[in-house]
């Protein structure tokens, strides 16, 4: 039987290290539901962490405090800022009077679906084609009797790889990316 969203205690998805006195329910909860919709898009939950910390804070922050805020590496903090940058999710900025980088989240839903499109779903398009065409090369060396049937099948694939290759490009265009 599949759980409801609602099921859900997001107060449970915290990690140790961030459940501290510094956050609150409000946090918490945030958190925890960015870490479920990160689920749902394949994205770790340490990213989750990283927007979720960045969407709900007032002002912008450093590396160093989000690093204290969230209990994490700094490998860890640098790997999610880099693919958040990327993916048009946050935005880096130097603040007058402050010698450290300061991350803010793009809370815009357009930007954030375009850059998740441009930077993770069209390449993992781009390269769906590859194997595409080894497959078509496994169906040509079937049997006659069993390539038509195939055929067919991989024929589709290749259609809806073309018209998806067309159509987000020009998504993303619309979208402003």
């Amino acid at each position: 039987m599949p759980r409801s969203v609602a099921s859900v205690k997001a107060t449970s998805e915290i990690r140790p290290a961030a459940a501290n006195p510094a956050w609150s329910r409000l946090e918490a909860e945030v958190i925890g539901l960015f870490v479920q919709l990160s689920r749902i898009i394949g994205v770790p939950r340490s990213y989750a962490d990283l927007y979720a910390l960045l969407f709900l804070s007032p002002r912008p922050l450093t590396m160093e405090e989000i690093i204290q805020r969230l209990g994490i590496s700094k490998g860890s903090a640098s790997q999610g800022l880099n693919f958040l940058r990327k993916a048009g999710a946050i935005r880096v900025h130097q603040l007058p009077g402050r010698r450290a980088a300061c991350h803010e989240a793009v809370a815009e839903l357009r930007s954030l679906a375009a850059g998740f499109l441009q930077d993770q779903i069209l390449p993992q398009v781009e390269d769906s084609q590859n194997r595409l065409d080894q497959i078509a090369a496994m169906v040509a060396k079937l049997p006659a009797r069993e390539r038509g049937q195939a055929s067919r099948k991989i024929a589709m694939l290749q259609s809806w790889g073309r018209q998806t290759r067309q159509f987000l490009p020009m998504v993303v265009e619309m979208m402003g990316a």
